[in-house]
């Protein structure tokens, strides 16, 4: 009888449609539409731009009830119902007409997409994949990239020829399709639903109830014993290092660039030449991860955003600044990956989806948090200078976690 082709890839080309059109929807978009909510509706800048973190916090500080809903009902069903939800949020942002509404709708948007959104989506990459477990979730991270890079025009590109409102239709029924395509085409839970093995071959799956050698005991893999696992707090110290430095160069890079005599466009071009190396650094960290050990390469990552600090602190010429983009691109876009897949080789497959939901809304959190502690050290001493210098030094202590951030002798 003719072995079955493996349905791994396909399953994980569900997940990836997701991340690439429902973020790019949802976050990538926003940017384009902001100077029109203050050119239209006469809303500030700041106002209007506080839409997006309310909906980034409803995207990630549920994340423990988003993994609930994944390990209770499976991933499949949060991604089809959660984004369905989703675009039926976009499609009511053709109605706004005052603030309170942006804030609300983005709350509710946030929220769908948080629930069908990156703990459904890696999951899926988690149980479907073992030995090319970092590969995938370096692809999934990495759709994310492209999304910052392909929506804006595409949302200029269609403000200028039907409008601003009717934007918001045509990206709700984007968001519909992805729902649809992925959720219920594309999308299956786990391997064993259709006879098959992680990877498409017989895998070494971790037993969620495996005893860990280096405890003496039978301990389950229950929350409380995965919070007090020293590897848990050595995952966490990378993670909010990495969204320290994500959340400053996001929100602040621009202004600093500005602030050293640069052009609006100069300023505009760092950024994205950042984003084409985190991309490169997503997929190449997925790629190495598979020769060289995870711990390294995310230890390496933070080193770059070290480099990249101190390059800041250091230089204001144009072409070093450049350079600068290269490391902190790289760097960032390795850490992003590499979040996802430590959780998935380190902790039961059975648990991705509950350490993922513990370990989120630090990073959530950690980077909405530093973008206005930066704010805040910039006002109170005129420059940039000690934040940066805070930053190197969290960035270091990060890639020193990241180092000593070994397997659970269990699974070594």
């Amino acid at each position: 009888m003719k072995k079955k082709p493996f349905y791994g890839w396909f399953a994980l080309s569900g997940a990836v449609l997701v991340t690439f059109l429902v973020g790019g929807a949802f976050i990538n978009a926003f940017g384009v539409f902001l100077p029109i909510f203050s050119d239209k509706l006469g809303w500030s800048r700041a106002d209007a731009s506080l839409a997006l973190s309310l909906g980034m916090i409803a995207f990630g500080l549920p994340s423990m009830f988003y993994s609930a809903m994944v390990n209770r009902f499976g991933a499949r069903f949060t991604i089809f119902l959660g984004n369905l939800l989703a675009g039926f949020g976009v499609a009511s942002l053709y109605f706004v007409n005052e603030i309170w509404q942006l804030y609300l709708i983005y709350i509710f948007i946030g929220a769908a997409a948080g629930f069908g959104g990156y703990i459904a989506c890696t999951t899926i990459a988690n149980n479907w994949f073992v030995k090319k477990r970092s590969l995938a979730m370096s692809i999934i991270t990495a759709a994310t990239g492209v999304g910052g890079l392909v929506f804006p025009p595409i949302c200029t590109a269609l403000i200028n020829g039907i409008g601003w409102r009717g934007t918001w239709l045509v990206l709700a029924v984007v968001v519909a399709l992805a729902a649809i395509i992925a959720g219920w085409l594309l999308v299956r839970n786990k391997p064993e639903d259709l006879g098959q093995e992680p990877d498409g071959e017989a895998s070494p799956v971790f037993a969620p109830d495996r005893p860990a050698l280096n405890t003496g005991g039978t301990k389950i893999w229950s929350l409380k014993y995965i919070i007090t696992m020293p590897i848990t707090l050595l995952i966490l110290g990378f993670v909010i290092a990495n969204a320290f430095a994500m959340g400053t160069v996001n929100a602040h890079q621009i202004a600093y660039m500005k602030d050293i005599g640069y052009n609006a466009m100069t300023a505009a071009t760092t950024m994205s030449v950042m984003s084409v190396f985190s991309l490169i650094g997503s997929l190449g960290f997925g790629s190495l991860a598979l020769k060289i050990s995870m711990r390294y390469l995310a230890s390496a990552g933070l080193l770059c955003e070290v480099i990249g600090f101190v390059m800041l602190l250091t230089t204001k010429n144009l072409t070093l600044l450049f350079v600068y983009t290269g490391f902190m691109g790289l760097g960032t876009g390795a850490l992003f990956a590499a979040m996802p897949s430590f959780l998935g080789a380190y902790y039961p497959r059975e648990r991705y989806a509950q350490v993922t939901g513990l370990v989120l809304p630090f990073h959530v959190v950690a980077q909405a948090v530093i973008s206005w502690v930066v704010g805040e050290i910039h006002d109170a001493t005129g420059k940039y200078t000690l934040a940066f210098l805070i930053l190197a030094i969290f960035a270091l202590a990060g890639s020193v976690c990241a180092y000593f951030a070994r397997p659970p002798q269990h699974i070594q």
